[in-house]
């Protein structure tokens, strides 16, 4: 009898499979655009609200701990229900989230908004990385996860720049708007183009697994199964103290802190570019533009790192692109003046941090089983995005101290640093 998983990690991916990584690299620059509507929308909610940095870096944080929450619980959840359901209830509530922004009318609403869209986008996130290293075959593993994880600048960068002419035209309203039609757009694509991950069905077995494993096989392009490979006993449950126990802990431990503190570093240049920039005296419209090339440099960081990681060690290439990632988040604030300027070392700062980033979701891929790997990523994001939610609260908080740009810059860059060291120790496991 054919091992259905050896069957498939050896067999080139068939057309279904190709579509519906594609399909998880949209959904993910759907997470791009979502979290940073904010940041493009930011200038003009302090302006129409009159909000100082302090409460506005609250306001930038609050989908942040949504994503947290979302990553932990509904990651979780995965493991249990499935990750095709748990994905399309993610896109229910981020379309309904962004939609709902475009009425909020005070800070604290606002707030009560991102924080529920920031739930169904955690939950994205992890759901979507198991996925895709589920669909994969073993060659194509590591690199179609760190593709999918480079939807999230695409994502920041077709959505700036519609954000950026809508600014011109209209309102920060607007961007919401628009982020909520395109998020529940792609809730039929999604019903009709992902497949259940046929890891997920072999290891929780639920009534005709069998059946439903060579429906998706047939609509891969794979000869079917005529039984059920014999359960693996040694895998491990799919629960969070899984994640805790012998064998597992030290993984789950050192990439959640890895990923706590360069996430600070990252979510610092994302949420505080457009706020910097016009601050410096720029319009907002030009202020978007930066944090465009910023993710036009992450976007290249993180192709550049999905390249290599077919000759080179993703540990590696993160733990490399974390110590630039230092170097160039320190420079960003040395004396820029020009948006030419701003726009080069942002998107040098984009393009470390980024592929740092691209470089940490293949990791945790890499890191956990099939039984734990929404759960173990969604424990990774969940409390790794403390860091994400901490990054611009401590920014606007050293702000308003009247720290100056360039110790700020510093201090919030000493996070990427911080996340390198800790990979030091990690020795992932082949997948």
């Amino acid at each position: 009898m054919t091992d259905i998983r050896r069957q498939l990690d050896a067999a080139p991916m068939g057309r279904l499979q190709i579509a519906a990584i594609i399909l998880c690299i949209f959904l993910n620059a759907l997470d791009g655009f979502d979290v940073l509507a904010i940041s493009f929308a930011s200038p003009g909610i302090a302006a129409e609200w009159g909000i100082d940095r302090a409460r506005l870096g609250l306001v930038l944080s609050m989908e942040l701990i949504g994503m947290a929450v979302g990553s932990v619980l509904l990651g979780n959840l995965a493991d249990r229900i499935g990750r095709r359901p748990t994905i399309l209830g993610c896109l229910i509530v981020m379309a309904a989230g962004m939609g709902a922004a475009t009425q909020a009318w005070s800070v604290l609403s606002l707030s009560i908004i991102r924080l529920a869209t920031g739930i169904g986008i955690g939950g994205m996130l992890a759901c979507t990385n198991a996925m895709v290293a589920e669909l994969a075959n073993s060659r194509a593993r590591s690199l179609a996860v760190a593709v999918m994880a480079a939807g999230y600048p695409v994502g920041a960068i077709l959505g700036g720049t519609v954000a950026s002419h809508l600014l011109v035209g209209g309102g920060w309203r607007d961007i919401f708007l628009f982020g909520g039609i395109v998020t529940a757009l792609f809730l039929p694509i999604a019903l009709w183009l992902l497949p259940e991950s046929i890891g997920f069905l072999l290891h929780r077995r639920p009534a005709g697994a069998l059946a439903r494993i060579n429906r998706i096989l047939a609509r891969m392009g794979h000869p079917p199964a005529s039984a059920l490979p014999v359960p693996d006993d040694a895998a491990p449950k799919s629960s969070l103290a899984a994640l805790f126990a012998p064998g597992l802990a030290r993984t789950t431990i050192l990439l959640t802190l890895a990923y706590f503190c360069h996430i600070m570093t990252f979510y610092f240049i994302l949420k505080w570019v457009p706020k910097i920039v016009v601050d410096m005296g720029f319009a907002p419209s030009s202020a978007g533009s930066v944090l465009v090339w910023a993710n036009v440099g992450g976007l290249a960081g993180a192709l550049l790192l999905s390249m290599l990681s077919w000759r080179v060690s993703v540990r590696a290439l993160v733990i490399t692109a974390m110590i630039a990632s230092t170097v160039m988040v320190t420079l960003f604030g040395q004396g820029q003046t020009t948006l030419a300027g701003l726009s080069l070392v942002a998107g040098a700062g984009g393009f470390c941090t980024n592929a740092a980033i691209v470089g940490l979701y293949a990791l945790v891929a890499q890191s956990f089983p099939t039984a734990v790997r929404a759960g173990g990523t969604g424990i990774v994001i969940g409390i790794g995005r403390g860091g994400a939610a901490l990054g611009p609260i401590i920014a606007g908080l050293l702000f308003t101290f009247d720290f100056g740009l360039p110790l700020v810059a510093f201090v919030m860059a000493l996070g990427s640093l911080a996340g390198a060291l800790l990979l030091l120790p990690l020795r992932p496991r082949p997948i």
